[in-house]
């Protein structure tokens, strides 16, 4: 034929569009076999790229060729499941799943020799959000393709030329859609239809012909994809979780619970300090670009523990996003709630007192005042979130506070060398006018940022990294727009998030084996930085190694250092950003 495709994913749909192509054709295609594959190119060469690609439900990164026009096509899912590289070095075109397949054509390519410099900006961007967000790369003028886009470039006129990215599915679009639609039944009938869209969604993604599985940790999210998995098989389903020996980041316990009422095949693996230890060293190459969600090594460990066993997993990535998961959704506009009033000048009074005493003098102040402070208010490390509150009393207006709740570093320009931030590729003011609430608009924020960039590349990565295909049906396009639609009374009620899922999941499975604080899926990487990985990270933040380098000033660097090993503040995230980037550096 006249197409040539690579392809990286799945498309769950492929069966009704195999159909569809039939009845429009009006004749019997010879079809080679069953693969979604072959059906997508079939699709492409008679509906068109773009009305194709509106008609595909799944995960996919690919490139097209087309032999007649010499044109190339790049596409990449709504949701941003799969990655998709792209960039010019040395007059060829260089496109791929990963950073490293582009850095293996430079090791074959004799001639020119463009060198990969990194780009300081991009830089910024990652140590103010931990990883770094398209449409941007580590490396100068190469390019991450952004969900929901695709890109042709035609290789006749081509030479260097960055072609107009389409868009086949807008994300604030929907947004916008759903929020000016909103679903008009009752809250039993929005719990029916959920129910019914994510079963739905989870049948489609159990069709596999390898053995399968699912990820489970206990939680709402992860718990109701196996209630829903079990709901529709005759055979126990097989799920995996991973469990700690401290006690604040162990989830096990209830996942087995969970796993026993719903009657599944469960395994559980507990790792310690070592196994953790023994998965850094791999991070620089699965990752290829300095990425520090430090929940990137449990992932890794479940992945790694699940491919024992089964070839594709289930999980339930994505929920918070998108029904209203997250602490920031119900504080966010609590906070500004509280604090908006007041005049700002008087918010930075009161910001600066907060930040008299030293973190250590407020721990000792809560210590001796133990016996008055009712236990529902309690906090660990009182004085670090003393200094929190000053820097968020400080903010001035709802855009800045969303941006402090989700960046690490505050200033990021003051610590790298050079350091310039450009304006992120999303920012509040586009769904300003179109998404009235600050709810809507953060929950819109994360779902084309913190989604896409962070959690679903440390998904992806870790899974791919082990030969693990990770599914998850919660961002089912179907799913994701009905979710616009739901007031926000059946997102975020009684202080609690995704009111409306932990609704579906009560048909399942009862309320106490779910109902407790959100934990996350951590480790406790603050404790290990001051015992197991101190002497690793006195290497890489080392003062004249940090000046050597030249990429970061190592003098806020190393403040935060000594502040977290005496037990002061807890820095764990912002060390643990630069620490990442510094063990990618020596790893290229």
């Amino acid at each position: 034929g006249n197409y040539v495709i690579v392809f990286n994913g799945e498309i769950y749909n492929h069966r009704e569009i195999r159909k569809a192509l039939e009845l429009s054709q009006g004749i019997s295609i010879s079809w080679q076999g069953h693969s979604d594959t072959e059906i997508m190119l079939e699709a492409m060469g008679f509906w068109g790229v773009e009305a194709a690609l509106k008609k595909f439900t799944g995960m996919f990164a690919f490139a097209l060729w087309d032999r007649k026009k010499k044109e190339l096509t790049l596409a990449r899912d709504r949701l941003g499941e799969k990655p998709l590289y792209y960039g010019w070095r040395d007059n060829s075109f260089l496109f791929g799943s990963e950073l490293k397949a582009l850095k293996a054509y430079h090791v074959v390519a004799s001639s020119g020799r463009q060198p990969w410099e990194i780009d300081r900006e991009a830089l910024c961007l990652y140590v103010r959000y931990n990883y770094v967000p398209a449409p941007h790369s580590i490396y100068k003028g190469i390019w991450k393709l952004p969900p929901g886009c695709f890109v042709t470039i035609s290789l006749m006129n081509a030479a260097g030329s960055f072609p107009k990215i389409n868009k086949y599915w807008d994300a604030l679009e929907i947004a916008e859609q759903g929020v000016k639609h909103p679903f008009p039944g009752t809250d039993e009938e929005a719990v029916d239809e959920l129910d019914a869209m994510l079963r739905k969604a989870v049948g489609e993604q159990m069709e596999a012909d390898v053995p399968l599985g699912a990820f489970l940790s206990g939680g709402v999210d992860s718990s109701a994809i196996v209630a829903l998995m079990q709901a529709q098989s005759s055979r126990p389903v097989k799920t995996y979780t991973i469990g700690f020996h401290e006690d604040d980041y162990n989830e096990a316990v209830h996942a087995k619970a969970v796993a026993m009422h719903l009657g599944t095949e469960h395994t559980e693996l507990y790792v310690n300090a070592e196994a953790v230890m023994s998965v850094i060293p791999k991070l620089p190459y699965l990752y290829d670009e300095p990425f520090s969600d430090s929940s990137q090594i449990p992932t890794y460990l479940v992945s790694e523990m699940t491919r024992q066993h089964v070839t594709v997993s289930l999980s339930g990535d994505g929920a918070d996003e998108i029904f209203g998961g997250y602490n920031r959704y119900f504080w966010g506009p609590d906070i500004w709630g509280r604090i908006g009033w007041i005049p700002e000048g008087m918010r930075k009074v009161l910001a600066n007192t907060l930040t008299i005493l030293s973190p250590d003098a407020w721990d000792r102040l809560f210590q001796s005042l133990d016996s008055l402070v009712p236990q529902r208010i309690k906090q660990r490390m009182p004085g670090d979130k003393m200094y929190k509150l000053a820097e968020i009393l400080s903010v001035k207006n709802p855009e800045e506070l969303y941006r402090r709740l989700v960046s690490t570093w505050q200033n990021p320009a003051d610590v790298i060398v050079n350091g310039r931030e450009m304006a992120p590729s999303h920012s509040i003011s586009e769904c300003w006018s179109s998404l009235p609430s600050f709810l809507d608009r953060m929950m819109f924020l994360d779902a084309v940022t913190y989604l896409p960039d962070d959690i679903l590349v440390k998904v992806d990565r870790a899974s791919m990294g082990v030969s693990l295909e990770s599914r998850a049906p919660y961002l089912n396009h179907h799913v994701v727009a009905f979710a616009w639609r739901l007031p926000h009374t059946m997102k975020v009620r009684n202080g609690k998030g995704k009111w409306l899922l932990r609704k579906v999941l009560d048909h399942y499975v009862p309320k106490h084996l779910i109902e407790r604080p959100k934990t996350g899926f951590g480790i406790p990487i603050g404790v290990f930085l001051r015992e197991e990985l101190r002497p690793w990270a006195e290497e890489l933040l080392d003062e004249k190694r940090l000046q050597r380098e030249g990429y970061f000033h190592p003098e806020p660097i190393r403040r935060k250092w000594r502040e977290h090993l005496s037990g002061r503040r807890n820095w764990q995230y912002d060390l643990w950003t630069i620490l990442m980037f510094q063990l990618w550096l020596e790893a290229q």
